[in-house]
């Protein structure tokens, strides 16, 4: 079994960007700059036959290329308690058609079609009984943050090996957008 997602990749100046932001929220544990990206769609655990056959379909995933924005920042909660903050990703219709077109070829391809709404971020850190009020703190603190855009030129399929401390991601392919 291979765990795999899509993703857009980050530049590097974004993700030491980001990954100065760490700190002053007890229970967080911050994601490792190398493991920051654009989730576009989680596909989970499959067979190796499964993961070729959906890598090869993913190969006819066809757009242009786009800029993306980071901006702000959010956290997402189970009931009142919050489990991730995360960087914003500035609305976009290019990004929006890109995980739409996605999503349908996996589905086409045999994943089971993803249930939760596509809200793009950049997962800044896991929490795990961080207090409320350092979290809303750090969100205020970061509600201006805006990064210099940056060009997509490729999306990748990447698999994911759960680690001890975090998870160790490989890139498999990368699929080409057009300019």
């Amino acid at each position: 079994m291979i765990r795999l997602f899509t993703a857009l990749e980050l530049p590097d100046t974004a993700k030491s960007y980001l990954a100065a932001t760490a700190g002053g929220v007890p229970g967080a544990r911050w994601v490792p700059v190398e493991n920051m990206h654009i989730t576009l769609r989680f596909i989970g655990n499959v067979d190796e036959a499964t993961a070729g056959d959906l890598a090869a379909a993913l190969a006819g995933v066809r757009g242009p290329a786009f800029d993306v924005d980071i901006e702000g920042a959010g956290y997402f909660s189970c009931g009142r308690k919050p489990t991730m903050l995360w960087a914003g990703v500035a609305r976009s219709d290019a990004l929006a058609h890109l995980q739409e077109r996605i999503e349908s070829v996996l589905v086409r391809a045999g994943a089971a079609p993803e249930t939760r709404k596509f809200t793009p971020h950049v997962t800044l850190a896991r929490l795990n009984g961080a207090p409320l009020a350092r979290v809303e703190a750090f969100v205020a603190d970061h509600a201006l943050m805006r990064l210099p855009a940056f060009r997509v030129s490729h999306f990748t399929l990447f698999a994911s090996y759960l680690g001890h401390d975090h998870p160790t991601y490989v890139a498999e392919t990368n699929y080409p957008l057009e300019d």
